[in-house]
């Protein structure tokens, strides 16, 4: 990969990684940290076009990075604990906001993360299947599982408005 397709590939995905990792951690240091290693490793040639796109490859490390730091840490990614953060028009659509973060961070991270994939970072079910390591199937019931859990959470801030 020369150095200007790895600047372009930089611009292109650093934003979004970080995102999806804050999104997974709810860590702006981890964050940063995870999207840092990714992207080292894309430089020192961890990229195999043979198996697919740039983009599964930098989603999929991302993820692989945060699993990492979940058992470094000590937690095992899929049960570990979330962490959650400890005028009124403006106060109600930020408190809407919170809600909905700390909806999405109280997931369990197998849901928040293929949730996080398909709303926000709206790559397709297919990519999602890739990047997490699981057949479309399961993709799909964790994400019909985090809506299903979401609804509930969020119920109360429905009835209000």
């Amino acid at each position: 990969m020369t150095e200007h397709v790895f600047r372009q590939t930089y611009t292109e995905f650093r934003d979004p990684l970080y995102r999806f990792a804050y999104r997974l951690t709810s860590s702006q240091p981890v964050a940063e940290d995870l999207v840092h290693d990714c992207f080292l490793g894309l430089f020192r040639g961890g990229f195999d076009p043979a198996r697919g796109g740039i983009r599964t490859y930098l989603y999929a490390a991302i993820r692989n990075l945060a699993r990492k730091h979940y058992r470094d840490s000590g937690r095992e990614f899929e049960n570990s604990e979330p962490i959650a953060e400890s005028a009124l028009e403006t106060m109600l659509n930020r408190e809407t906001a919170d809600a909905v973060r700390l909806a999405v961070e109280s997931l369990p991270p197998l849901q928040r993360e293929v949730l996080v994939l398909f709303e926000y970072e709206e790559l397709p079910l297919a990519e999602i299947s890739v990047i997490v390591d699981a057949d479309l199937a399961a993709v799909k019931s964790r994400i019909f599982r985090a809506r299903e859990r979401l609804r509930k959470v969020l119920a109360p801030l429905r009835e209000v408005a």
